[in-house]
C-alpha cells in the first residue's frame, strides 16, 4: 500500500520463563483502513501478540513503530500515556472488559474523560456535552441511549460488546486490537456486530488487528490474513487465497478442521 504505515513491528520476540518463545521473530506493517486477520490455533501465540502490541507485556526484543515513531520499551504499560488514545482493544469477554460499578456513559466516556484536551472529529460538534457524546457513540453502534444510565450486569453480551466497541472507538483511534471480539456471541450476534464493524472501519478509517478462530469471519472481515504457529508468522496472503491449494500446509490444516466443524 502506498500510505505510509501506522503501525510496523520487527522481530519481535517474547519468551516466558522456562517456556519457548511465546512471540517469535514476528514483523508485519498496518496501514489506515486495512484490517489484517490472524489466525491460529489455541496456544499458538495470538493473544500474547495482541498484549505486546498494546505494551500490557513486555517484549523480550524487537521494535516497534506507531505513526513513524518508534516506541521504546522502558515506556510499556503507560500505553494511555504512549498512544494518547490513538490505540484501542476490544477484547473477547465483555463483561470482564467492563468495570461492573460503572453506568455504561462512564465506560463509554472513559477514554475522553483521560483526553480532556484531544476533541476526535467524530464528537467534535458535542465534546464540551458528556451526554450528547455518549449518546452519540452509542448511536453509532446501533444501541439505544436509554441504556447510558444502565449497569453492565443489566445488558445482554452483544450490547455489553458493543458498549466495548463503542468506547473503543471514541477517541478516533488510528488502530483497534481486536481479540476474538466475537467469539463469546452467537452466530445472528456475531454477524451483525461483524457488519457493523465494517462500517464503522470504513466511516472512520482506523487500522485494525483481527484475532479470530473463525475462518469465515476473519475473510468477511480482513484484507490480509496472517497464520500464526507456535509464535512465528508461517503464512500471509489475501484473504482471497484463504482457501487456495498453494497455501501452507498448517494452514490448509486449518482449513480442513474448520470445514470438518462446519459440516
Amino acid at each position: 500500500m502506498s500510505e505510509e504505515a501506522v503501525f510496523t513491528v520487527q522481530n519481535l520476540i517474547k519468551t516466558y520463563p522456562g517456556q519457548t518463545k511465546a512471540i517469535d521473530g514476528v514483523s508485519f506493517s498496518l496501514h489506515p483502513g486495512e484490517c489484517v486477520g490472524l489466525i491460529g490455533e489455541s496456544g499458538s501465540g495470538k493473544s500474547t501478540l495482541a498484549r505486546c502490541i498494546l505494551m500490557m507485556e513486555k517484549l523480550n526484543s524487537g521494535q516497534m513503530w506507531f505513526q513513524g515513531r518508534e516506541l521504546l520499551q522502558p515506556r510499556f504499560g503507560s500505553s494511555y500515556r504512549v498512544f494518547e488514545g490513538q490505540v484501542q482493544a476490544v477484547f473477547q469477554n465483555p463483561a470482564s472488559s467492563l468495570n461492573p460499578r460503572l453506568r455504561i456513559i462512564d465506560s463509554v466516556m472513559e477514554p475522553l474523560d483521560n483526553l480532556k484536551n484531544r476533541t476526535p472529529v467524530i464528537v467534535q460538534d458535542c465534546r464540551k456535552n458528556r451526554l450528547k457524546c455518549a449518546e452519540r457513540l452509542l448511536d453509532m453502534v446501533e444501541l439505544p441511549s436509554d441504556l447510558l444510565n444502565q449497569y453492565p450486569h443489566e445488558l445482554s453480551g452483544g450490547q455489553k460488546q458493543r458498549v466495548a466497541i463503542a468506547r473503543a472507538i471514541s477517541s478516533e483511534p488510528s488502530l483497534i486490537i481486536m481479540d476474538e471480539p466475537t467469539s463469546s456471541l452467537d452466530m445472528i450476534t456475531q454477524a451483525q456486530i461483524i457488519e457493523m464493524l465494517m462500517k464503522l472501519q470504513k466511516n472512520i478509517g482506523f487500522a485494525c488487528l483481527f484475532i479470530s478462530h473463525d475462518l469465515a469471519t476473519i475473510q468477511r472481515m480482513s484484507d490480509q490474513i496472517m497464520v500464526i504457529q507456535q509464535g512465528r508468522v508461517i503464512d500471509h496472503f489475501a484473504k482471497e487465497a484463504l482457501f487456495s491449494s498453494e497455501r501452507h500446509a498448517y494452514t490448509q490444516s486449518l482449513v480442513h478442521k474448520y470445514a470438518k466443524r462446519r459440516s
